[in-house]
């Protein structure tokens, strides 16, 4: 472990029946990281969040905290706070008094109580709802007093599951960024988890994606954008996803995927470019329109344009792209091929990657 390590978890598995939830996961954080688990339903990202926190023993691995093996150790004793889907109230208590409950038990000072009390209100919106107990609270706003409760709390580590689920979309916005820049003014490290992207890209240090189990790339939003490791990768990430093509119809080896993100499309008049494709529908966005594309019977080609198009269902047109915007990828393995040293065109591109050599892909050992 190296000495900037916060948290640290080794050969984490824990199996359900014949299935694995989490498959020999390990993944280490730094002191003040805010790390985003992600991933589709099932991937094991809430299970690993459970297993951090004590609230699930693993058949196999370890959890270090500050240099301190936790695997063995309860919840209370991690030193952490918890923000999971289920609220977790007391109902007896109004929602001032559900925020200060574990202060009070520490036996935090009554003012500090009051001004840990008042910032998490600002941050999460409840202002003039302190008085009021669970049951006159919506689901929403039982959720904000759950993260609210965790902000208050004080402790070097928060999780959190998917705490903004239960909030409409301007309020997530809004909290999002709130809880962001909390988590820096006080340099909490944090873990969330997450299945929506866009909360994982803007609020992130690290994105661990996951998948089956197992974790298929953990680094920057930058990077996981720009270089996917595979092709599930490529795909879970970006809006619209990465267009991914087999190879071969662009002349290159036939055990190879093309991608190309839809930004970096360039559309061309019919008889230009590198393929061929025609117009089948468009998504007008305001500030930009998603323009869906049969390209050779696929109907998965999704080219981005700032703005509004003036193209119509039906329109033949060109594909273009620059050569810095090409991804590869190995079709069996979904793995990403190394780029050529130099560039290279597409009637070369074949030969050049005949005997690719594979980029080592972020996944769990």
């Amino acid at each position: 472990m190296v000495a900037s390590t916060f948290l640290n978890i080794q050969g984490l598995s824990r199996r359900f029946s014949a299935r694995s939830g989490v498959d020999n996961v390990s993944l280490a954080v730094e002191r003040g990281q805010f790390v985003v688990l992600l991933g589709p339903s099932g991937c094991g990202k809430s299970t690993t969040l459970r297993l951090i926190a004590g609230l699930e023993t693993p058949d196999a691995g370890r959890v270090a905290i500050d240099g301190q093996d936790v695997t063995a150790r309860a919840p209370s004793q991690r030193g952490l706070s918890m923000v999971f889907q289920s609220y977790a109230l007391f109902p007896h208590l109004d929602v001032a008094e559900n925020i200060v409950f574990g202060l009070k038990v520490r036996g935090i000072a009554r003012a500090e109580r009051r001004r840990r009390l008042d910032e998490a209100l600002a941050i999460t919106g409840l202002q003039g709802l302190e008085d009021r107990k669970p049951a006159k609270l919506s689901g929403g706003q039982r959720q904000r007093v759950a993260l609210a409760r965790a902000i208050v709390a004080g402790h070097p580590l928060c999780l959190m599951d998917e705490p903004l689920s239960n909030l409409d979309a301007q309020l997530r916005h809004s909290v999002r960024h709130d809880i962001r820049a909390l988590q820096k003014r006080l340099g909490m490290t944090v873990i969330y988890v997450t299945h929506d992207q866009t909360e994982a890209m803007s609020m992130a240090d690290v994105v661990v994606l996951m998948r089956d189990g197992r974790i298929e790339q953990a680094t920057s939003p930058a990077e996981i954008y720009a270089r996917p490791a595979t092709t599930f990768v490529a795909s879970f990430i970006g809006t619209p996803p990465m267009v991914m093509l087999p190879g071969s119809l662009l002349g290159a080896a036939t055990d190879t995927v093309f991608g190309v993100r839809g930004e970096d499309i360039e559309l061309r008049p019919p008889g230009e470019g590198r393929l061929a494709a025609q117009v089948a529908e468009q998504e007008f966005l305001g500030a930009e329109t998603f323009i869906h594309l049969d390209v050779a019977g696929s109907h998965g080609v999704i080219a981005r344009e700032p703005g509004a198009s003036r193209l119509c269902a039906g329109d033949p047109v060109g594909l273009d792209w620059p050569e810095a915007a090409a991804h590869w990828f190995d079709r069996a393995s979904g793995r990403r091929l190394a780029s050529p040293s130099s560039p290279i065109s597409v009637s070369t591109l074949g030969r050049a990657l005949s005997a690719p050599a594979l980029s080592p892909a972020a996944k769990g050992p």
